[in-house]
Formats: C-alpha cells, sequence, structure tokens
C-alpha cells in the first residue's frame, strides 16, 4: 500500500517551496541578536508602515470581527471602481496579489498546455503553473529584464497564458510602454497575458502604462495590482485583478468565498483613497533608491537599474556576504534561486535603514577582498 503522499501528482511532488525573506525573529533566534537592533530589507516592504487612512479604517472595523467577512467584497470593489474607473465585474480580488496570480492559472491552466514567463521573473510564476501540471516556458531574459519578441515567438497553440511583471521582481527593470503595447496586439487571442504590477505606484506617470485603458482593447488582458506595497498592506494581503468581466467571471468561480479578509478589505479601500501616504512612500523610495545605489558604487559595487523599490547588487559569493550580513543584524535577499549567484536584492528602507545597511556592506566586503 502507497503513503497517501505517494499518491499526490508527481508535478505536486516536485515543487520547490517558495522561500519568503528571513523574519526578524527568525534571525535574532539564530544569532543571538536583539530585535530592535535588526533591520530588515528582504521583502520590498513599505518603511513607512502603514496608511494613515488605513489604520483608522481598521480601527473602526474591529468591532465585527466576529462576523464573516463581505464574501463580494462590495466596498474594497466600489472603491477600486472609483479610483480606476473600472466595472465591479471586472475585479476579482485576492489574498495578496499572489492569490489572483494563482486563481488564474487555476482557472486557465490544465496539465498538457503552456504557461510563458522570463528567466529571473517572479517565482510565483513558475509555482503555480507546475501547481496544477501545466508545463511552464521560461524565456531567456534580455539585460535581466523581459525579452517580448523571444516570448512572442515561444508561443503555440498550447499556450494559455502568459506572465508578465512590469516592473519585474527581483531585477526591478522596465518595460517601454509603447513597446508593451505593441507586444499586447501581436499576442493571439487565445492566450491570457497576465500583467503584473505590483510595483506601479512606484513608477513616474510619464513611465506607467496605460494597461487599464488597454483592457477596453485586450479581452485576453489580466492586469494585477496588490496592497502589500506602496500602501503598506502586506500583513493583510490584499490584491486584485482587472479584466474583461468573462475572464474575470471565470476566475472568480474558483475564488474562495472568503479569501480576503475583513480587515483586509476595509484597510485596502480606505489606502486607495490616501494618495498622500503613496506620494510619501514614492519619495521616500526615490531618495532610498539615490542613497543605496551611491553608496554601493562608492563600493566599487555593480548594480541594476531598478524602477521597483529593490535593487540588485552584485557582490560576487553573494552567499558568503549574505550570511555576514546576517551576523551585523541585517537582513536582505539572496536571489541565487532566481539564476542570479552574484546578486543580492535589496529593499529600499528608511535612510537609518540603508545607511545601516551600506556600512555592514562595507565591512563585509571589506573582509572578502
Amino acid at each position: 500500500m502507497k503513503h497517501p503522499c505517494e499518491l499526490a501528482p508527481d508535478y505536486v511532488r516536485a515543487i520547490a517551496p517558495y522561500q519568503p525573506g528571513k523574519p526578524i525573529s527568525e534571525l535574532a533566534r539564530e544569532f543571538c541578536l536583539n530585535e530592535a537592533g535588526i533591520v530588515k530589507l528582504a521583502s520590498n516592504e513599505n518603511p513607512l508602515g502603514v496608511s494613515p487612512l488605513a489604520q483608522q479604517a481598521i480601527q473602526l472595523a474591529l468591532a465585527d470581527i466576529a462576523r464573516y467577512p463581505d464574501g463580494n467584497g462590495f466596498v474594497l470593489k466600489d472603491a477600486i471602481c472609483g479610483r480606476f474607473g473600472v466595472d465591479a465585474g471586472q475585479i476579482v480580488l485576492g489574498n495578496g496579489s499572489n492569490d489572483v496570480l494563482e486563481l488564474a492559472a487555476r482557472a486557465f491552466l490544465q496539465p498538457n498546455v503552456e504557461a510563458i514567463f522570463s528567466q529571473h521573473a517572479f517565482a510565483v510564476y513558475a509555482l503555480v503553473t507546475q501547481a496544477v501540471g501545466a508545463n511552464g516556458v521560461k524565456v531567456a531574459a534580455k539585460n535581466f529584464g523581459h525579452d517580448l519578441a523571444g516570448m512572442l515567438a515561444a508561443i503555440t497553440s498550447n499556450t494559455r497564458i502568459l506572465f508578465i511583471a512590469n516592473p519585474n521582481n527581483p531585477t526591478g527593470t522596465l518595460l517601454d510602454k509603447s513597446e508593451l503595447y505593441t507586444f499586447l496586439r501581436n499576442v493571439p487571442e487565445h492566450v491570457l497575458v497576465v500583467l503584473d504590477e505590483a510595483y506601479d505606484e512606484y513608477l513616474p506617470d510619464a513611465l506607467k502604462a496605460d494597461s487599464i485603458d488597454w483592457l477596453d482593447e485586450f479581452n485576453n488582458l489580466i492586469v494585477t495590482r496588490t496592497f502589500s506595497k506602496a500602501y503598506g498592506l502586506a500583513g493583510f494581503r490584499a490584491g486584485f485583478a482587472l479584466a474583461h468581466p468573462e475572464v474575470a467571471d471565470v476566475m472568480n468561480r474558483v475564488r474562495q468565498p472568503f479569501n480576503v479578509n475583513s480587515m483586509a478589505l476595509v484597510a485596502a479601500a480606505a489606502a486607495l483613497e490616501d494618495a498622500d501616504f503613496v506620494r510619501r512612500s514614492r519619495e521616500l523610495n526615490d531618495a532610498g533608491m539615490t542613497q543605496i545605489t551611491a553608496g554601493v558604487q562608492r563600493l566599487g559595487l555593480d548594480f541594476i537599474p531598478s524602477f521597483g523599490n529593490f535593487v540588485c547588487v552584485r557582490t560576487g559569493n553573494a552567499a558568503e556576504v549574505y550570511r555576514r550580513l546576517l551576523e551585523n543584524g541585517v537582513i536582505v535577499r539572496p536571489v541565487a534561486g532566481y539564476e542570479m549567484p552574484d546578486y543580492l536584492r535589496v529593499s529600499i528602507g528608511l535612510e537609518s535603514e540603508n545607511a545601516r545597511f551600506l556600512q555592514a556592506l562595507e565591512a563585509v566586503m571589506a573582509v572578502n577582498n
């Protein structure tokens, strides 16, 4: 008699689970460090914390925490409709944008069909593809970003989904919006393009793609967004997808009825209204990006120019540098799993946190050299 685990599909048993950034509490236990002295720049979180408007909404909603959430998410959908000019029927809510990426895979992928994604792109694309038994097709990156011509060439009659992150995580690269529009015009109608814009709020307006306007032209486009980054709600897990109503309807059929909790629903709806908090987050990020990139250049290190709230720094022997940074109470993100063994990804923090990272990095590099 086989063990129950042996009866799970081979493609599920072969999955290598996603590795998140190391928590502060875990590092404190591992190296006997004081949590208050640890700097975490590993998970692209907002160093300003939570939107004040979201905090107020959370406090008001606490009294109803014993109730189930609104399974249809009316308040949040209404806020999204007002903010982006879409209809409620175009919206799919998720437990973070990771959830809506998985919903797209569950709804439109199956064994023996294909999903296309780029080398060095977000690991979840490959994970959700493999989890449903579909075949993942990885296209070689171009200057650490998406090779749109290569991705078009990879499309076959078996292709169902094509994932694009813009800006890309973990490399921070950005596609030109006119090139992206031309690409969409050339994608066959049977292929859904999932455009993951988790870091869109960090872009200046001139560089933002007109992705939501494109929904009127491309029935095969799915745009995903998250409240975990610029809105500062990573711990609540809220995100959404926008798509043609028929596409959204299919995705909602595989969505769990209470996949977004009550606090996340009200917090996200309020955060959408807090334009001042998003502006301050972007300004802090711009200043921090300049601080970190100038600092690593002074150390003679290369980096990949980034349009997100993080930057990949080429340290050489990155695994050893990462370990020594941990010993110094600084958490960054190794990206060897993204076929970038010489790089570490560093999230942009407060000015003091960025300075602490640069100080620790300088000390570590001096020892390594």
